[in-house]
């Protein structure tokens, strides 16, 4: 590879002292927390300047790669309607188009269109815009909308008189955009955030008529958040308040929206549960006493866990992962050995049986369901090299129905094939791996490799269909994913030895992953690369303090590198909510651990591979001052003449670009750098 351009910008530093337990640090880039400052605004830009300069030198790649992205997206590509009462509900994008146009049909599917939201006129003057669906009340005649235009998910929601095609004086603004309406037509329920932290911390009532707005929850524990849901029964408006390891629930008749909500069942500590109804019982999915979770039923009249009676026992090889419940069939969500499966029962627990999957990878769920009476079961369907799909299940004839196949263009699915693996990690854990290649691959260890990580929240890296990666693939590329631990691949055990105290699993079995990939000759060593998002960006910027000579280079994305810090400031958004996934550092023992692995304050003088962090200066989840920092401070540590590369998103919050063409340019950047890199 040619050499790189090192004129990087230059960050000043300015010392700052932050001591706890008596451990003192000192965070030379601490200034750049503050996106008021001109300064700070200024060294962005010159960064932006920089890795534009460095990714120049791949020539037109970065357009090619781009253009090729776009072939695969079919421009006026439109989606699976959905019944709803009278109406089929339904959206489209039209050619050129970078966002969608929401529409329903009443009576059937080849009534005239009724257009809900012209989202691409609506978004023209905005260089981001994100709108929710349209959420419609209950006699399908008013419809609300939520709306940010600045990427940092404080939304305005809107509300449309479709009798009469007009917007209503009405507007809710600075809200979560979580909204649910009473059965009145008229009441909405709602969460709003903390301005500073970001918490959801309360429920509010409105009302259209009369316009009045009640305060009907407020969450005093800043360790929980809170929100409004409904299944499809309609029957209760559910409020729910949450921590990573607890859960409460509270109750109203959607019928009756001026009622008081009623407590489920009180929180006890690690106590998760989440309650729906058939309109006939509750049905709780539980953790009591069942680590995988079980579903249990309740009287409308008898809610406390006392009066549960068992539906679905606990199973220790399967983790139930959600449930739906139609008149007669109990739908459950649910993984085995790391694969998802849907599972279909009555309401006393039997005669199941499973939805039938035929690939050796693949990812499953249940779909837009909005019927409780419904005979079939709307599903979703896809894999690494399987476009999604969508499918009508037949409860009683078991036919499976295609509904829509994701179309797209210039792809061939013949053409590649995908593994599932496990690789042995170093306490003996069994890893699964998802991988994607060329057909014809060879396992003579000379490709190079894009290998994919999480590992936090619980949240599962499923094996999806990306037409993206086909770049990467068509270029020799093996894509593997890495189900770390952190994650719930492998059931609820597997989330809990990836947090707090035993977090650093999720960073080993990463590396081990790699090695294993490695030495199974699927990669070439010296072209090895990894990618992270979020708290994935944790895991990139942990694996290349503790390994960086295995990759060549590292795609860090809107990364989470300064936990130490940040999980000390009750003012950042989010942080006394995830003590339970990190640790509370005002513990010493949390504290010494967190800072065992932290990425920003774990670097040292040794070589580091080729870096691009991105980050969007409206981020909401993890801040923008966390990548800058931390490619600051490599660059001042590194050993090596790898190349470092910080680009800011300075119209964007933590999602990137709202279009979906703009989101294409994120994904060629990447792509553009890990090229240029291999080259």
């Amino acid at each position: 590879m040619h050499k790189l351009p090192q004129d990087y910008p230059r960050a000043e530093k300015k010392p700052q002292k932050l001591e706890m337990h008596g451990d003192v640090r000192t965070d030379d880039y601490f200034w750049m927390n503050n996106r008021e400052n001109p300064q700070v605004i200024a060294h962005l830009n010159a960064e932006n300047s920089y890795t534009q300069s460095v990714l120049s030198k791949a020539g037109d790649l970065e357009g090619e790669i781009f253009n090729e992205l776009k072939s695969r997206i079919k421009e006026d590509e439109s989606f699976a309607p959905v019944k709803d009462g009278e109406f089929y509900y339904s959206a489209k994008y039209e050619v050129g188009q970078q966002y969608p146009i929401y529409f329903r049909r009443k009576g059937s599917l080849t009534a005239p269109e009724e257009i809900l939201l012209n989202v691409p006129e609506l978004a023209k003057g905005h260089s981001f815009y994100q709108t929710s669906p349209p959420k419609m009340s209950p006699n399908h005649q008013i419809m609300a909308y939520a709306v940010d235009t600045v990427g940092r998910r404080f939304f305005t929601v809107y509300f449309k008189d479709l009798k009469s095609g007009k917007l209503l004086p009405n507007k809710i603004e600075n809200i979560t955009g979580n909204l649910v309406w009473a059965q009145d037509n008229e009441t909405v329920f709602y969460a709003q955030q903390n301005p500073q932290t970001l918490r959801s911390e309360k429920i509010f009532r409105y009302n259209l008529k009369t316009q009045k707005t009640d305060l009907v929850y407020f969450e005093e524990d800043d360790t929980f958040s809170v929100y409004v849901y409904q299944p499809i029964s309609e029957k209760f408006i559910y409020l729910g308040s949450s921590s990573t390891l607890t859960t409460e629930v509270r109750y109203l008749p959607a019928d009756k929206p001026q009622e008081n909500f009623k407590l489920f069942a009180p929180r006890e500590r690690g106590h998760e549960y989440s309650v729906e109804d058939n309109g006939q019982k509750f049905y709780i999915l539980t953790n009591h006493q069942a680590n995988n979770f079980k579903v249990m039923s309740a009287e409308f009249t008898q809610t406390d866990r006392k009066g549960w009676k068992e539906v679905i026992p606990h199973r220790p090889d399967i983790y139930l992962q959600g449930m739906t419940l139609f008149k007669n069939h109990l739908v459950l969500d649910q993984r085995k050995n790391g694969l998802t499966q849907i599972e279909i029962t009555n309401y006393l627990g039997q005669n199941s049986y499973y939805v039938p999957f035929q690939d050796e990878s693949y990812v499953a769920s249940t779909g837009d369901n909005r019927e409780l009476d419904s005979e079939t079961l709307r599903f979703n369907y896809q894999s690494l090299r399987r476009p999604a799909s969508i499918y009508d299940f037949n409860f009683t004839t078991k036919a499976q129905t295609l509904v829509k196949t994701q179309e797209v263009p210039n792809y061939n699915p013949e053409l590649y094939k995908a593994e599932r693996i496990f690789i042995k990690a170093r306490d003996g854990a069994q890893v699964p791996v998802s991988l994607l290649m060329k057909k014809d691959h060879k396992a003579d260890g000379k490709a190079p490799m894009l290998i994919y990580g999480y590992g936090s929240y619980g949240a599962n890296m499923e094996p999806w269909f990306d037409s993206d990666v086909f770049s990467l693939v068509d270029r020799d590329f093996v894509y593997a994913i890495a189900h770390i631990r952190g994650g719930s691949e492998m059931g609820r055990e597997w989330y809990d030895n990836g947090r707090t105290m035993h977090k650093m699993n999720s960073f080993y079995d990463f590396i081990d992953c790699t090695e294993g990939l490695i030495q199974n000759k699927l990669a070439d060593p010296k072209k090895v690369f990894a990618m992270g998002g979020s708290a994935g960006g944790l895991l990139m910027g942990a694996i290349v303090n503790l390994r960086p000579d295995l990759y060549r280079g590292i795609v860090s994305q809107v990364a989470f590198v300064d936990v130490i810090t940040t999980m000390l400031d009750s003012s950042i958004p989010l942080t006394t909510s995830e003590y339970d996934q990190w640790g509370n550092p005002n513990e010493k023992a949390a504290y010494d651990y967190i800072k065992s692995y932290s990425p920003y304050d774990n670097i040292k003088r040794q070589a580091y591979p080729n870096i691009l962090a991105t980050t969007g200066l409206h981020d909401s989840q993890v801040q923008y001052w966390e990548p800058a920092k931390w490619v600051a401070k490599l660059r001042e540590y590194n050993t090596a003449d790898s190349v470092i590369l910080l680009k800011t998103d300075m119209e964007a919050g933590h999602g990137g670009s709202s279009g979906r063409f703009d989101k294409l340019k994120d994904t060629a950047t990447e792509y553009a750098f890990i090229l240029l890199i291999n080259k």
